[in-house]
């Protein structure tokens, strides 16, 4: 069932089908006379100028040839009851011509046709009555003033009759399609104008002397108002409208008395139904001429018992209908319903629109501390500023618990209106709220958009917003999707390799540089490229922390190091320690610190041996929390360092608090000793690192002269290419069967 064009907001009803007869009964009865002599027209006229038929007068429409006859019937169509027609008019059988046509070409079966011939014997009476479907066939002699007006009261009571089983068809057809249509979304119309027809053939009203009306929108349960559900005729353009707005205080009154009294009400002038099934109500007014008879009044009662059940059904689709694309709260369209409205951006009358969603800022705050009655008001009052305020091209809608959508013209769908909207706080309950927004934009091209994928580019746009510190809004640009397709790309590729075990460990050696020996080494985390190289840990350890997977990466590497230092043990280096970098994330697992003493345990090493590294980034970012887990490991024997120190906002006080073993001179600092300069930042870390106690490691050596400087400052230890490059463990077993490291050989 598709909802692209489906609003829930509005009742939309199907369309009559194009074979439908469209009732255009006047307040007098139509009478066509085609003949080529005016004298008929004068005397057939002055004939029957005074007949009465039904309460209802004759009026003329005149033809003087079968051509002009044509004309006329294009011009007025169904709505003739009887045709006077001459057979020899411009041709000898023009008039049999004028019945073919009517007939075969036009398929006008309900108006009567009496023909009428000056010439006797021209055809046989009998011949024509057989072949065409005429009422009389007669001469103009035989036809006097009498048996002319028997004749043409007896040809409009059959027309009457015809046109009552037309629209006893017609309603019934509207009826049983409605119950068969039941789960298409246009059902209600077709129902209640089936209704309305229905009981006009069944008493013999004018389908356009009715409406059909409810208490309550379908659409809003606290909407009292009654509306007009069904109708025809004069009153078809009220559909979907307050019955106020018809502006007639009988029918006002007398629905309304209809719907309070629960009951059927018959008068004079109008009578009123009653339909009720499982709290779905409605009211149906007649207006008719005399009172309804006690026949009609039981034929209407069995028939509203019948309905009843199918009333009670469209009621329920409907509802149906709401649940799946409106937004309970907010009464808006809902998610599903606004990617129907992006899948056809051309229903809003611009050419340039614009998607936009809006996120409302710390919205949770306002449910956790005043209530979450106060967050469902705060958000209805959100949704009626922006509806009373926004023009009737933006479409709205609420996407999800704080965010709203928007689709409408660029020049009102743009971060200066909507930010507007917000300039002023709302009044919810006694409280007075403030509300800041995020905005994500996304413009709407010339090219054939799915509405999904709007979304998500305006979603994209919203996330960059939230990341913001400056504007809170950020429109959709191509390479932003690009970026975050590589992105989730690159964690589906992480995320295999690292499941399949292809991620590697490997170590770059740390040396004491007074005696040049190794003492320990950095574990380093690895990821073939596939293609025999390997890609940057600048590339995936963010992306390995943004999606999560560095909990458990960072445990296989805790393992990982554990069980080689084990294998070194058993090779005869069991004094040399392992040094692991630490995240975030994985301190704030729960059960990190179990799985430390875990993989020490499983690899039955020495906890002295084991070196965790952390960066002042991540002691800022949870201090407490890294320093309680730091604790307890440190108790249990493990070593603390902490790397890259200086380069970020140190706080000494928490300094103090971490219990260290040793400082890391970071390698943008050692990179600052050339010869005949001195490197002020590095010299004041070791210096800092010896006042507390702390042994100091400078990574990034690359050169005879900056091992020899730290050595002048007092450092104890470092690593970096000028002893060794990061290598796989195979290889480190090699280079420690080597006593010469390649600072021995320069």
């Amino acid at each position: 069932m598709s909802a692209t064009d489906y609003e829930n907001d509005e009742l939309i009803f199907l369309d009559d089908d194009a074979t439908d007869i469209e009732l255009k009964l006047g307040k007098d009865w139509n009478i066509l006379i085609v003949d080529d002599d005016e004298e008929i027209h004068t005397v057939t006229r002055l004939a029957l100028s005074d007949l009465i038929v039904n309460d209802r007068k004759l009026n003329f429409i005149h033809a003087h040839s079968a051509k002009e006859a044509k004309e006329r019937l294009h011009e007025y169509g169904n709505t003739i009851a009887i045709i006077l027609l001459d057979v020899v008019m411009e041709t000898d059988d023009a008039g049999f011509d004028v019945v073919k046509y009517i007939r075969e070409e036009m398929g006008l079966n309900e108006p009567r046709i009496i023909l009428r011939t000056g010439q006797p014997g021209f055809a046989p009476e009998e011949q024509v009555i057989k072949l065409y479907d005429i009422n009389d066939y007669k001469t103009k002699t035989e036809l006097t003033r009498s048996k002319l007006l028997t004749t043409i009261i007896s040809s409009i009571r059959s027309y009457q009759q015809i046109i009552t089983i037309s629209q006893s068809r017609i309603g019934l057809e509207k009826i049983i399609a409605s119950s068969a249509n039941l789960f298409e979304e246009h059902s209600v119309k077709a129902f209640c104008e089936g209704v309305v027809t229905q009981i006009s053939s069944l008493i013999g009203l004018e389908s356009e002397g009715l409406l059909c009306a409810r208490a309550g929108s379908l659409l809003d349960l606290d909407d009292e108002n009654i509306y007009v559900l069904g109708a025809a005729g004069e009153y078809a353009e009220f559909i979907n409208q307050p019955v106020n707005n018809i502006h007639n205080d009988e029918i006002t009154e007398n629905v309304h008395r209809c719907l309070r009294l629960k009951q059927h009400i018959f008068d004079i002038s109008c009578s009123v139904l009653y339909i009720s099934r499982a709290g779905f109500e409605a009211a149906v007014y007649m207006r008719q001429t005399q009172g309804v008879n006690e026949l009609d009044k039981h034929l209407l009662e069995v028939f509203l018992s019948s309905i009843s059940v199918g009333y009670e059904n469209v009621n329920l689709f409907h509802e149906l209908r709401n649940a799946a694309f409106r937004d309970w709260l907010t009464r808006l369209p809902n998610r599903n319903q606004f990617i129907n409205m992006l899948d056809n951006p051309g229903n809003i009358a611009s050419k340039n629109c614009c998607v936009a969603l809006v996120d409302v800022n710390h919205f949770s705050d306002v449910n956790d501390g005043l209530g979450q009655e106060v967050g469902n008001d705060l958000l209805r009052a959100i949704a009626e500023r922006m509806q009373s305020t926004l023009p009737s091209t933006t479409r709205l809608s609420r996407l999800a618990a704080d965010v709203f959508g928007l689709i409408g013209p660029e020049s009102d769908v743009c971060p200066e209106v909507i930010n507007a909207l917000f300039d002023s706080s709302f009044v919810v309950d006694e409280h007075v709220l403030p509300v800041k927004v995020k905005v994500g934009l996304c413009k709407v091209d010339n090219d054939r958009n799915i509405g999904i994928d709007l979304l998500k580019r305006a979603n994209i746009a919203l996330n960059r917003a939230k990341k913001k510190l400056t504007d809170n809004f950020e429109y959709y640009a191509k390479d932003i999707e690009d970026q975050t397709t590589w992105r989730l790309d690159m964690i589906r590729r992480l995320r295999s390799d690292f499941a399949a075990r292809k991620l590697e460990l490997w170590f770059q050696p740390q040396v004491d540089l007074l005696t040049d020996k190794v003492v320990g080494m950095e574990g380093l985390l690895r990821w073939p490229d596939g293609n025999g190289g390997y890609i940057s840990p600048a590339v995936f350890v963010p992306l390995a922390e943004y999606s999560g997977l560095i909990v458990d990466i960072g445990e296989w590497v805790l393992e990982e190091s554990c069980r080689r230092l084990q294998q070194l043990r058993e090779l005869g280096h069991g004094h040399l320690r392992v040094a692991v970098n630490i995240s975030i994330p994985q301190f704030r697992d729960r059960f990190f610190v179990d799985k430390v003493k875990n993989a020490l345990t499983e690899a039955d090493c020495d906890p002295s041996l084991l070196e965790l590294e952390i960066t002042e980034s991540v002691v800022m970012d949870e201090p407490q929390i890294v320093i309680d887990a730091l604790r307890v490991l440190k108790d249990y024997g493990v070593k603390i360092a902490i790397d890259d120190f200086g380069t970020g906002f140190s706080s000494m006080s928490y300094l103090q608090q971490l219990p260290l073993d040793r400082l890391k001179v970071d390698r943008s600092f050692v990179k600052d000793i050339q010869p005949g300069s001195a490197a002020v930042l590095a010299e004041t870390i070791v210096t800092l690192g010896n006042k507390l106690g702390l042994l100091t490691i400078a990574e990034g050596v690359e050169t005879r002269e900056q091992a020899i400087y730290m050595i002048k400052l007092g450092c104890d230890e470092a690593q970096g290419f000028f002893f060794a490059k990061p290598i796989p463990f195979d290889q480190l077993v090699e280079l420690l069967k080597n006593t010469r490291l390649p600072r021995d050989e320069t």
